[in-house]
């Protein structure tokens, strides 16, 4: 991984693989630079230069405790300077916040961005954090992790049991600690969706046809960007490059591309 100094002293890696323009790929929570992505992996590197952040407490990228979702869209902005021409920049869930932030920050340094459902912060708000918190207190990761996806984002039970079935379940609890930190962050976040009425970047604003679209900032941000569009995922939710990666990376690329 390519390791480099951020604002403040932190140390900000990313994996860089493939071919083409470069892409800046940004994670969500319970995930990180390699999983969110690795069903689209190919797909992308066959398109692209891809360059995959690894966020606060992933991958070489120092953990911190009580960071802002700022802080982090500034370590975004470091590696976008780093790479040193124009990205392609997609952010996925609190990483589509981060994306965002970062190119209000460098817009002449964002070609395209793409957001997949970057939520409310009153989602996880005390209110809502409180439950789960005392699950991570008490050190029960799995507990956290299916607190936060059955009470928070309200993923039907029986589909939550049958992801805990699967491979992908481990993944999603060893993340849960560095993701404690996200969902802290996001709950102190103050958006304005009025603050990005100016970026003239243009906007691809994907949202899972099944997702429960009050969770989910894309209305707001639809109604100022001046240059953006909204794409749903028919069939899918919250996790569409895992869910149905094909129509994932094809979405992607199309906008990028097209």
């Amino acid at each position: 991984m390519t390791r480099i100094p951020a604002p403040g002293g932190v140390t900000v890696s990313y994996e860089t693989y493939g071919s083409g323009p470069p892409l800046v790929l940004v994670h969500g929570g319970f995930s990180d630079h390699q999983t969110n992505w690795q069903f689209v992996k190919a797909t992308l590197a066959g398109q692209f230069t891809v360059h995959a952040v690894a966020r606060r407490g992933r991958g070489e990228t120092d953990r911190t405790m009580g960071h802002r979702l700022e802080d982090e869209a500034r370590d975004l902005v470091a590696v976008i300077r780093a790479i040193g021409a124009p990205v392609f920049l997609l952010g996925h869930s609190y990483g589509a916040h981060t994306a965002l932030v970062a190119t209000a920050e460098v817009p002449n340094r964002v070609r395209k961005l793409v957001l997949y459902e970057p939520a409310w912060p009153h989602v996880v708000g005390p209110d809502a954090l409180a439950p789960i918190e005392a699950r991570a207190r008490a050190g029960d990761w799995d507990g956290f992790a299916v607190a936060f996806f059955r009470d928070v984002l309200a993923v039907p039970v029986a589909e939550l049991e049958a992801l805990r079935a699967t491979a992908l379940w481990p993944p999603i609890v060893a993340d849960a600690e560095a993701s404690l930190g996200d969902l802290r962050a996001i709950g102190r976040y103050d958006f304005q969706p009025e603050r990005f009425r100016g970026l003239r970047v243009p906007v691809l604003l994907q949202i899972g046809s099944e997702s429960p679209h009050d969770l989910y900032v894309t209305d707001a941000l639809a109604a100022v960007l001046p240059d953006a569009r909204i794409e749903a995922l028919a069939g899918q939710a919250h996790e569409g490059m895992t869910t149905a990666p094909a129509q994932y990376a094809e979405s992607v690329a199309r906008f990028l591309l097209g």
